[in-house]
């Protein structure tokens, strides 16, 4: 099985504010679909978290070395295209890209193979998972209208992130913070993250301390990103004296920039996003390591149905996974598939059992999103 050509699919109409300052509009484009194409009736879909020109430019750049080659060896084939662009590349966009293939090889091994990708990664540790929906906050009133919202959905565990949380006061944290337990209650896990990857975080080491230590009153599962993502000695210092468990490494890319989070023991969760860190074959390399530094893993996941089907495969072959994020409400994940994902009574959601990632997704819901693919061949 070949690879003989590639679309990348801008997704836009639907785009859901992602809490930076400037906010995001439903016509602007965070997340982009690959549509890896064969010499076969197979197709693999991958997706990135990032823009269309962006992927495009990047698949520009890498499509010579795709041409023709297997469809079916992921981990070399991906491999070969990261260090093949090593002067261009090195992370950052070119590396959300072969992220997005990546995903694409796996679904398409598990076609060919007639197996879920899960089983190729490893086998199965688990047919069911509980989703965290993930979402942010919102001013006491309007946050309270929402958690109810989510919860009526299903979920169990819930995630409240990004502004106004940390913009204010701490009085206004705690208020936050005791808003959504008492609407929740008891029985409903809730995780905190602060942003701290927004542009020019105010917050330090101090700060994020004494946060986790309220956050702990209120039985908060981990607290999220509270220092700048380059903070590597911060988060070494919070990590060993918080309360609560820290978490971070969405914004990492390549399993290298893992290795001192992991080493160095930075964070107790660490949270590699597959749709930018190198795809699910970077996402077990890290995932593997952390484990045996005794990490938990939790993959980040502000995510497209192809993106949340990735990381259920990838939570399915972990030994340890505990969670799976999903955002709620985004019609890149609820309207894209032919069956959509269903949360059961228990708050779990089932893992696709069937070959590749499991899903098939509507071809004609994508075109609402995307009209107009960019093609490669």
């Amino acid at each position: 099985m070949r690879i003989t050509a590639i679309d990348v699919c801008p997704l836009t109409g639907a785009t859901v504010d992602g809490g930076w300052p400037q906010g995001h509009e439903p016509q602007e484009n965070l997340h982009t679909l690959l549509i890896v194409r064969t010499d076969t009736e197979h197709v693999g879909y991958g997706s990135c978290f990032t823009s269309g020109a962006l992927v495009a430019g990047a698949v520009e750049l890498l499509w010579p070395l795709l041409r023709g080659e297997s469809a079916v060896e992921p981990e070399r084939v991906t491999e070969n295209l990261r260090q093949s662009s090593f002067w261009q590349g090195r992370g950052g966009t070119v590396e959300h890209a072969i992220s997005g293939i990546d995903i694409a090889l796996w679904d398409l091994m598990g076609k060919a193979c007639g197996q879920p990708v899960s089983r190729l990664l490893g086998g199965n540790y688990r047919t069911a998972i509980k989703p965290y929906g993930s979402m942010l906050f919102d001013e006491p009133e309007p946050l309270q209208r929402s958690l109810a919202s989510v919860t009526e959905r299903g979920f169990r565990a819930i995630k409240l992130g990004w502004r106004p949380f940390g913009r204010r006061d701490r009085k206004f944290d705690e208020l936050l913070v005791r808003t959504a337990r008492e609407t929740v209650g008891e029985d409903v896990d809730l995780m905190v993250d602060a942003g701290g990857s927004e542009q020019f975080w105010p917050h330090g080491t101090n700060w994020a301390r004494n946060t986790a230590s309220m956050l702990a009153d209120y039985g908060i599962v981990w607290f999220e990103e509270p220092l700048p993502p380059d903070d590597l000695a911060g988060f070494v210092e919070l990590t060993r004296v918080s309360p609560v468990p820290i978490a971070s490494g969405e914004v990492l890319t390549r399993r290298q920039s893992f290795q001192p989070w992991i080493e160095q023991r930075a964070v107790d969760i660490l949270q590699p996003d597959c749709t930018k860190c190198g795809g699910l074959t970077e996402s077990r390399r890290i995932a593997q390591t952390a484990a045996d530094h005794n990490i938990q893993v939790v993959p980040h996941g502000w995510n497209t149905a192809v993106g949340l089907a990735a990381d259920l495969q990838f939570s399915a072959a972990i030994p340890v996974a505990r969670y799976v994020e999903y955002l709620t409400p985004c019609a890149y994940i609820d309207e894209l598939t032919t069956e959509p994902f269903a949360i059961d009574a228990d708050g779990f959601l089932a893992i696709p059992d069937r070959p590749g990632l499991g899903i098939e997704i509507d071809t004609d819901r994508l075109k609402r999103f995307c009209p107009e693919p960019i093609a490669f061949s």
